[in-house]
């Protein structure tokens, strides 16, 4: 689920790597977020502030995505998810191209290293490791 960003969006979210949300759970801080930091963004989305917000955000997250004429929306969106409307605040997600926060896997083998796709994982004494590579 995601949130500010996290927006991270929380939320948007991780994207919310270091906002006010993490991974789009707006109840979830990020690994880089701080109290001043915090209230700035709160601040921002309070006031429709794009540049505020923007100004905390850098390019990190949501902030490539979220622009000047589409802040409003993606402030809709913080606020259903805060209100528990997930579906409603998930359909705005969507609508400005924002993903789930888990990221793509870029540079971690998409989650394919040690999945044994080939299926040549090899355990006959079952001591939980590999014949082959012994």
């Amino acid at each position: 689920m995601l949130g500010v960003l996290g927006l991270a969006v929380a939320g948007t979210v991780a994207y919310a790597t270091g906002a006010l949300a993490y991974r789009g759970d707006p109840n979830q801080k990020g690994p880089n977020n701080n109290p001043e930091r915090h209230e700035a963004i709160l601040k921002a989305f309070e006031n429709k502030d794009y540049a505020a917000w923007k100004a905390q955000m850098g390019d990190r997250g949501a902030a490539r995505r979220v622009t000047e004429q589409n802040f409003a929306r993606f402030a809709e969106m913080r606020q259903l998810r805060l209100d528990g409307k997930t579906t409603e605040a998930d359909a705005i997600r969507a609508e400005l191209g924002l993903g789930q926060g888990n990221g793509k896997g870029n540079g971690q083998n998409n989650g394919q290293r040690g999945q044994n796709r080939g299926g040549n994982f090899v355990d006959a004494n079952g001591d939980g490791k590999c014949d082959r590579l012994q």
